[in-house]
C-alpha cells in the first residue's frame, strides 16, 4: 500500500466516521510502512494508538484490505518508540517498551492533580445521620477494590462536607495504592485545562492525560453547565473511563437532574451510578463537629478554658453551614487568646454578634406550609394531601417554591414533607411558580407578602 492509496482511504474514513472523529483520531495517523502482511502507522501518543486500535481498528483494516488484500494486520507505534528502535521501524515489528520507557513518555497524573488539603481526611470527618450514607459510599470507593458503582455522585449545599469527602477519598487511595493515577480537580480547572489545550493545540495530550487515569474526581460539576464544548469533552472523557472500568467520583451542589443547562446525556450518565445526598446537619452532628474542633484547639491553646454550654449554644444557633460553624469557633478561640479571657457565653455572644445575627432567623418547611395554608385559607392537610384541585394545587406549588428558596432542604426532602411526593413533582411546581411570578401579578404579590411574613 502506497502513501497515495492511504490518502485515498483516509477520505473514505472521513465519510464513514464523521468530521470530529476523523480530525481527532484518523488524521494524525501516518503510514510508516508495510512488511510481512503488517501495515504500521506512526501515532503521536500511545494513548491515541490504543484508542484507534480499540475503536477504529477493524474499520481501518477492512478499508486497507479493499485495496491491499495481502495486509492481514495493522499496528500503531509512537514516534518516540520509532526513534528508540530504528530497526523496528524498518522491519515493521512492534516495539518492545519497558515499564521505565512508559514512565518516561507518559504523563505522571499524580503531578497534575489539584492540591489536596491535608486536613480533609476520613479521620477528621465527623459522621452523623445526615451524612452517614455519603461517608460509607466514599469509604467504599477509597478502599480501591472492584468498581461497584460508577460514578459516585455526592451532592448537597455549601459547607456540608462534599469537598472534605472528595479529598479524603484521594488521600486514602494514594495511601493504600501509591501506584494508582488519581486525578482530582474542580470542574472549573477541567474547563481551564480544556480551553488551554485547545489554544495551545495540545488536545491529544489533554485527552491522554484525562483518559489514562485510574480514578477521576471532579468537584462542583455544576460549573460546566452551559459550556457546550467543555460538556462535550467531559462526556467523552466520562464514557472512555467507564468503558475501561475506571472509577469516577463527582460532586455537585444539587442532584444531576436538577442542574440547569447541563446536557441531558450528561445528567443520564451521572445518574447511572450511586447518587448520594449530604443532608443539612442536625444538632447532634453540629455538636460533634464542634467538639472535634475544640479538641484540636485545646492542644493549640492549652491555657484557655471554656464554660459549659458554649458549644451547645453554637450548635443550636448556627445551623446551616459547617464552614461558618467552624469559622465561628476559630474566631472565638483566637479572640479569647488575644484578650486572655475564659470563653464564656457572654464573650461568645459579643465576639460572634455578626454571625449570630445572620443565623438568627431560620425558616422551616413546616412553618412555610402553615403560613401558605393560612394565606390561601385552606386546611394544611388539604395542601400537603393527595387532592389535585386547583384551589389546593396552586398553594401547594407556592409552598414548594418558598421551601426551595428559603430553606436548604433538597428537592427529595421537600417532596417527602409534601405527602411523600417525588422530587420531579417539586421541581415542576417550583418551575411553574417561577414562570407565573413574571406573568401573574397576584402570584408575585402573594409571594412577596408570604416572604415578608416568614422573614419577619
Amino acid at each position: 500500500m502506497t502513501q497515495e492509496q492511504w490518502g485515498q482511504l483516509k477520505q473514505r474514513l472521513l465519510n464513514t466516521v464523521g468530521k470530529n472523529n476523523y480530525t481527532n483520531w484518523i488524521e494524525p495517523l501516518e503510514l510508516s510502512g508495510v512488511k510481512d502482511g503488517v501495515a504500521t502507522f506512526n501515532v503521536p501518543t500511545s494513548f491515541l494508538g490504543n484508542y484507534v486500535s480499540q475503536n477504529f481498528g477493524d474499520l481501518i483494516l477492512y478499508q486497507v484490505n479493499s485495496i491491499a488484500p495481502e495486509i492481514r494486520r495493522i499496528q500503531f507505534r509512537t514516534a518516540a518508540s520509532t526513534a528508540r528502535d530504528p530497526e523496528a521501524a524498518k522491519s515493521g515489528a512492534a516495539p518492545q517498551r519497558s515499564a521505565q520507557a512508559n514512565n518516561n513518555t507518559e504523563p505522571d497524573i499524580r503531578h497534575n492533580t489539584a492540591p489536596l488539603d491535608e486536613r480533609f481526611t476520613f479521620d477528621t470527618f465527623v459522621v452523623g445521620k445526615p451524612n452517614e450514607l455519603a461517608h460509607a459510599a466514599a469509604k467504599r470507593v477509597a478502599e480501591g477494590g472492584p468498581v461497584t458503582f460508577n460514578p459516585l455522585f455526592l451532592y448537597g449545599g455549601v459547607g456540608l462536607g462534599k469537598t472534605h469527602l472528595m479529598h479524603a477519598i484521594a488521600w486514602e487511595l494514594t495511601s493504600r495504592q501509591p501506584e494508582l493515577s488519581v486525578l482530582y480537580l474542580s470542574a472549573e480547572q477541567f474547563m481551564y485545562r480544556f480551553v488551554q489545550a485547545l489554544r495551545d493545540r495540545k488536545m491529544m495530550d489533554f485527552k491522554e492525560m484525562f483518559r489514562s487515569v485510574d480514578v477521576l474526581m471532579v468537584d462542583d460539576v455544576q460549573f460546566i453547565a452551559g459550556k457546550e464544548s467543555t460538556q462535550e469533552e467531559f462526556f467523552h472523557t466520562f464514557n472512555a473511563l467507564v468503558d475501561q472500568n475506571k472509577q469516577i467520583v463527582i460532586s455537585g451542589d444539587r442532584a444531576p437532574g436538577e442542574i440547569e443547562n447541563l446536557e441531558d446525556r450528561i445528567k443520564s450518565r451521572l445518574q447511572c451510578g450511586l447518587v448520594v445526598d449530604l443532608h443539612p446537619t442536625d444538632y447532634e452532628l453540629r455538636l460533634g463537629i464542634l467538639q472535634s474542633k475544640c479538641e484540636q484547639y485545646s492542644r493549640q491553646y492549652p491555657d484557655l478554658r471554656m464554660s459549659d454550654g458554649v458549644l451547645e449554644f453554637l450548635a443550636h444557633r448556627i445551623s446551616t453551614n459547617v464552614r461558618v460553624l467552624e469559622g465561628a469557633l476559630t474566631r472565638l478561640f483566637a479572640f479569647a487568646s488575644l484578650v486572655g479571657h475564659e470563653i464564656t457565653l457572654e464573650l461568645t455572644q459579643d465576639c460572634l454578634a455578626d454571625i449570630l445575627r445572620a443565623s438568627e432567623r431560620k425558616v422551616s418547611v413546616e412553618e412555610i406550609q402553615r403560613q401558605v395554608a393560612d394565606h390561601y385559607n385552606i386546611r394544611l392537610s388539604d395542601m400537603i394531601g393527595p387532592k389535585r384541585l386547583r384551589s389546593f394545587a396552586r398553594p401547594r406549588q407556592v409552598a414548594m417554591y418558598l421551601c426551595k428558596q428559603m430553606t436548604s432542604r433538597s428537592l427529595p426532602e421537600i417532596g417527602r414533607r409534601f405527602g411523600g411526593r417525588d422530587h420531579t413533582t417539586v421541581m415542576h411546581g417550583v418551575r411553574r411558580i417561577d414562570e407565573l411570578r413574571a406573568q401573574d401579578a397576584q402570584i408575585a404579590e402573594d409571594l412577596e407578602i408570604l416572604r415578608r411574613t416568614l422573614e419577619g
